[in-house]
C-alpha cells in the first residue's frame, strides 16, 4: 500500500512541480546504516524526500510540530519518529534505529528555514551518526522555498507549484580524532556543518551562463520587482533590465563610424571594454554584451593612462563604450584622447538618437521571450567560456588581465550564498565600484542573482553622502573596504545605519579601530572576508554563523587549499587554492591575447595567492601578510603587515604604509611611511616592546606624509608609495 501510494505521489509531484533530480544515481542502496539529512526550506520537505527517496525513510518529526493538524496526514502514512529536540534522551533513540538498520531522514537545522539560506546546525545528528556507525546521505532541496507553504511570505514571490530540484550528493562518513567527550562532540558537529554548507553550494546550479541564471531569477521572482537602483533615480525591475539590455546591444551591433563615404557599423570585436561608473548602465551594458555573445572588459577609470592602455592591448579591445557626462565628471579628457589613438571610443550619449521607435519595440519584443531571444543572439555560450576579463589591482607590480568565466562566477556567487544569509528582502548598497572583483560579483551579482535590491552609487569616498543613503533607503547590507568603513564611521550619525544588519569587508586587512568604532558606535559586528581577483574573488569570510575577529573566516565550500612552506616562517605557509571560482588564466603584458592558466608545483588548476596564511584547527584562516610584503632582516622575515598595525596602534587615526627598501650593509630595511606630523620612532619602540615584538619590526625611518595612495579599490597604492618613500629617503 505504501508504495503504491509513493508512486501516486510521486508522479503528482513531478506533474505539479516538475521535479528535477541530480545526483540520483549516488543513492546507497547496499548501505546497511544510511541517516539522511536535508536542507528545511519549507513543510513540502518530507514529502517530497517520500516521494523520491527509492527506499521510504523513517522520518524524525518535533513532537511539537506532529501536533499540528496538517502533518497528521503526512505521519499518518509515514513511517516517523516524534521526538523532543530539548530532551537530551531523543539521541539514543535516533541511534537505536539506526543500530536496527533503518534509513532514517533528518532535518538538521530542526526548523523551517524564515531567511531561504541556511540556518544554525544541531550536532545531534551528527553525534547518532558516529554513535551507530552510519553514512550520511546529504539531499538538497532547491525551489520549495517559493511554495506556499514555505514561511518567506513577503520576502519572496510564492506561487503554487514553483519548479523543484532535488540534488543528492554521494554518502560519506564523519570522523573525529578526539577522544574526549566534549572535543569529539565539536568535530563532529563542525563537519556536519561543513557538510550541509557544502551541500546549499553544490545544489545551486553553474553550469550556465550568466544571462541565463539572471533569466532564472526573473522567472522566479517576477519581472516587475525593483532589483537595481543607482544615483541617477533609475529604478529597474528584471523585465525593464532586459528590455534595455536588448536594446543597447542592438545598438552597439549597428553602432555607425563616419567614413569618406558615409558611415559603416562599427566592428566591436568579441572583447569590448566598459569605462563607466558604478550606475545601471555599467549593469545594462555588461548584460548587453552578454546577449550577443561579446565579453565585457571592465576598466579601472582610476587607473593611470599607461595601465589603461597596457589593458587593452593585453585583451585585445577594439571598442571602449563609455559616457561623455562621466569623462567630464571624472576628468578623464586626457584617458579618453589616449584610448581613441588606439580603440575606437563609443560614447553612449550618442547612441540615444538610434533608438528609433522600431529599436525600442524589438528590444521590448526581445524581452517578452528572453531566453529564447537570448539563445537566438548569443549563440552557442557554454559555462567554462569568459564571462569577464577584469584586472589585477597593481598595488605591487604591473596589473594583469584575469579572464572570469560564467561558472567561475557563478560558483563565487553560489559560494556566498551558502555562507551568507543575504535574504531577498534585504536592500544592498554598494559603493564599491565595479571594476574591482569585489564590487562587481560579491556586492553586485550575487544580490541580483538572489533577487534582491541592489542601489548602486558611484564613489566610495562620498563619506557624508553614503551614510545619509543608507539612513534614507533603509540599507540592511552594506560592503566595503577597511578605508571606506571606517571614512564612513568617522563621518555618520550613529542612527543612520539603524537598518543595517550586516557589513561585509574585504579587500584590505580590518584594523582594530574600525572594529571597535563600528561595534561601539552603531552596535555592528563587521564580517571580514578574504579573496582575490583570480578568485572570481571571495576564497573565505566570517558570518553571523562562523565568526572569529582577527581572521578572515572559514574557506568557502568547493575548495582545495594546500600551504606551501616559506622559509622563516613556522606556523603557516603560502596559501594555493584549487576549486570552481578560480579563474580560468591571465592576460600578461607583452603578450596579448594569450592565456596563461593557472598552475603550481602540484600541477594545473592551482593557482598560488600570494598570502602567507596560518589556518587554525576550526578551519579560521590568518593572514600574516603578502609573500611580497615581507622583508627578511637578520635572516628572519618580518611582516610588513605588523609594522602597519604597529603604527595604527600608536597613531590610530592615521593612515600608514611599510616599505622594505634596499640597504648597502643588510640587504634590506624598513621605511614607514605615515600621514601622522609629529610621528616619533620612539612611540614605535614603545608600542613594539608592549607587544612583545622585536627590535626588527621597528621602522629604520619614519617618514610623513600628507597622504597614502590610494588605489580605485580602496587598497594602498605599494608602488606609489614605494616611489614617495625613495624620494624622501634621497633627501633625507
Amino acid at each position: 500500500m505504501r508504495g503504491l501510494l509513493q508512486r501516486l505521489t510521486r508522479a503528482l509531484f513531478q506533474r505539479l512541480f516538475r521535479v528535477e533530480l541530480i545526483g540520483w544515481e549516488h543513492y546507497p542502496h547496499d548501505e546497511r546504516r544510511l541517516l539522511i539529512v536535508a536542507n528545511h526550506v519549507s513543510y513540502l520537505d518530507g514529502a517530497l524526500l517520500a516521494a523520491f527517496l527509492p527506499d521510504m525513510p523513517i522520518f524524525v518529526i518535533n513532537t511539537r510540530i506532529a501536533q499540528h493538524w496538517w502533518v497528521r496526514p503526512f505521519i499518518a502514512i509515514t513511517r516517523h519518529i516524534s521526538i523532543d529536540p530539548t530532551n537530551p534522551l531523543y539521541l539514543k533513540t535516533l541511534i537505536q534505529h539506526l543500530k536496527a538498520g533503518e534509513r532514517v531522514a533528518v532535518f538538521p537545522e530542526g526548523r523551517i528555514s524564515v531567511t531561504g539560506a541556511l540556518m544554525k546546525i544541531y550536532e545531534g545528528p551528527a553525534l547518532a551518526a558516529d554513535k551507530a556507525d552510519a553514512a550520511l546521505l546529504p539531499v538538497y532541496i532547491e525551489g520549495a522555498q517559493y511554495s506556499l507553504l514555505s514561511r518567506l511570505q513577503g520576502m519572496v514571490r510564492r506561487r503554487p507549484f514553483p519548479r523543484i530540484r532535488l540534488t543528492l550528493l554521494p554518502p560519506r562518513r564523519l570522523s573525529a580524532t578526539a577522544s574526549n567527550g566534549r572535543a569529539r562532540r565539536q568535530q563532529l558537529g563542525r563537519q556536519l556543518d561543513e557538510l550541509m554548507v557544502e551541500l546549499a553550494y553544490r545544489g545551486i546550479r553553474q553550469d550556465q551562463p550568466l544571462a541565463a541564471a539572471m533569466l532564472d531569477t526573473w522567472q522566479r521572482h517576477g519581472g516587475s520587482r525593483i532589483v537595481l537602483e543607482d544615483a541617477q533615480q533609475q529604478r529597474l525591475g528584471w523585465r525593464a533590465l532586459f528590455t534595455r539590455a536588448f536594446i543597447l546591444a542592438d545598438l552597439l551591433e549597428n553602432a555607425p563610424r563616419p567614413t569618406p563615404a558615409g558611415s559603416e557599423a562599427i566592428a566591436l570585436g568579441r572583447n569590448v571594454a566598459l569605462l563607466l561608473p558604478n550606475t545601471a548602465a555599467a549593469v545594462i551594458g555588461m548584460l548587453a554584451l552578454h546577449l550577443r555573445g561579446r565579453v565585457p572588459v571592465i576598466l579601472n577609470f582610476t587607473a593611470g593612462i599607461h595601465d589603461l592602455l597596457s589593458a587593452c592591448r593585453i585583451a585585445e579591445v577594439r571598442t571602449v563604450c563609455t559616457s561623455r557626462a562621466f569623462v567630464a565628471a571624472a576628468g578623464l579628457e586626457a584617458q579618453i584622447a589616449a584610448l581613441s589613438a588606439q580603440t575606437t571610443v563609443l560614447f553612449l550619449e550618442d547612441l540615444r538618437p538610434h533608438a528609433t521607435l522600431a529599436v525600442r519595440l524589438r528590444g521590448l519584443a526581445r524581452a517578452l521571450t528572453p531566453v529564447r531571444s537570448f539563445r537566438r543572439l548569443a549563440g552557442t555560450v557554454r559555462a567554462d567560456d569568459p564571462a569577464v576579463i577584469l584586472f589585477t589591482s597593481g598595488s605591487e607590480r604591473e596589473p594583469k588581465g584575469v579572464v572570469l568565466t560564467h561558472r567561475n562566477l557563478l560558483a563565487n556567487v553560489a559560494q556566498a550564498r551558502a555562507v551568507l544569509d543575504i535574504m531577498p528582502s534585504d536592500v544592498i548598497l554598494n559603493a564599491l565600484p565595479v571594476f574591482h572583483a569585489f564590487g562587481l560579483t560579491t556586492a553586485t551579482l550575487t544580490p541580483l542573482l538572489l533577487g534582491t535590491r541592489v542601489i548602486l552609487y558611484p564613489s566610495p569616498l562620498h563619506y557624508h553622502i553614503l551614510p545619509e543613503l543608507s539612513y534614507e533607503r533603509r540599507a540592511t547590507v552594506l560592503f566595503g573596504t577597511n578605508t571606506f568603513l571606517m571614512g564612513y564611521g568617522r563621518h555618520a550619525d550613529p542612527y543612520d545605519f539603524f537598518s543595517v544588519r550586516l557589513v561585509i569587508m574585504g579587500a584590505e586587512p580590518l584594523r582594530d579601530e574600525t572594529r571597535r568604532l563600528w561595534s561601539e558606535k552603531f552596535g555592528i559586528r563587521i564580517s571580514e572576508g578574504y579573496g582575490l581577483t583570480e578568485a572570481s574573488p571571495v576564497l573565505a569570510t566570517n558570518t553571523r554563523r562562523h565568526h572569529r575577529s582577527g581572521t578572515v573566516g572559514k574557506l568557502f565550500p568547493g575548495l582545495e587549499y594546500y600551504l606551501a612552506p616559506v622559509e622563516g616562517i613556522s606556523e603557516g605557509g603560502l596559501l594555493c587554492v584549487r576549486g570552481p571560482n578560480v579563474m580560468a588564466g591571465y592576460l600578461l603584458p607583452g603578450q596579448p591575447g594569450r592565456l596563461a592558466p593557472p598552475r603550481t608545483e602540484q600541477g594545473p588548476g592551482w593557482h598560488d595567492t600570494g598570502d602567507i596564511v596560518r589556518i587554525d584547527e576550526a578551519g579560521f584562516i590568518t593572514i600574516l601578510g603578502r609573500a611580497k610584503r615581507f622583508a627578511k632582516l637578520g635572516g628572519e622575515m618580518i611582516s610588513l603587515a605588523t609594522v602597519e598595525q604597529l603604527a595604527a596602534d600608536c597613531w590610530p587615526e592615521r593612515q600608514h604604509a611599510a616599505l622594505n627598501l634596499p640597504d648597502p650593509v643588510k640587504g634590506e630595511h624598513i621605511v614607514l611611511l605615515t600621514t601622522q606630523q609629529d610621528a616619533d620612532r620612539s612611540d614605535l619602540i614603545a608600542a613594539a616592546h608592549r607587544e612583545g615584538l622585536g627590535e626588527l619590526y621597528i621602522p629604520r625611518q619614519v617618514l610623513t606624509v600628507r597622504e597614502i595612495p590610494l588605489l580605485g579599490s580602496g587598497k594602498p597604492d605599494y608602488p606609489g608609495a614605494r616611489r614617495i618613500a625613495e624620494n624622501l629617503a634621497l633627501r633625507a
